[in-house]
């Protein structure tokens, strides 16, 4: 159990990482927002020892994709287009938005694992276990991820 300071702290140092990466796999707003907040009640509700603090991230993480998961299949999910949320968020450059929308309209499987890897700075072998897949499939998702990348960049830019 955690004391508040304790609490408030981890929801202060994650609450960003969890609501990335439900948005990147959900691609809504607010189903995006209510996941983060199930993913922190269960932590606050949560008896677990952690051992360290590489732990709790992992943990988090964890949950949040079985959150996502569990919101996908929910019959009262909403979807939201991309572009309908493109509208409520400003870019410093016109590449960074080029940049995140080339990223959201991936497909979930090279979206999620290029988060990942590149957002959360997370090795192949850790996005395996988080994901429960083989770290040879993580790295052709990345590798084919990034080869949609550099096609959709270019060819938005030609």
């Amino acid at each position: 159990m955690f004391t508040e300071e304790e609490f408030n702290n981890l929801v202060n140092t994650y609450m960003d990482t969890v609501f990335r990466l439900a948005l990147n796999y959900v691609q809504c707003n607010h189903t995006a927002d209510d996941i983060t907040q199930n993913v922190f009640i269960k932590l606050y509700r949560s008896n677990k020892d952690f051992e360290s603090e590489d732990h709790i991230r992992n943990w988090l993480i964890r949950v949040t994709i079985n959150e996502c998961k569990k919101m996908l299949i929910s019959p009262w999910r909403k979807i939201v287009s991309i572009e309908e949320y493109m509208e409520t968020i400003s870019f410093p450059t016109p590449e960074h938005s080029d940049l995140f929308y080339a990223v959201m309209s991936l497909p979930k499987k090279y979206r999620v694992v290029i988060y990942l890897h590149y957002y959360e700075g997370y090795s192949t072998e850790e996005i395996s276990k988080l994901l429960g897949i083989p770290s040879a499939t993580v790295r052709t998702q990345l590798k084919r991820g990034r080869e949609i990348l550099k096609s959709d960049l270019e060819d938005s830019h030609v």
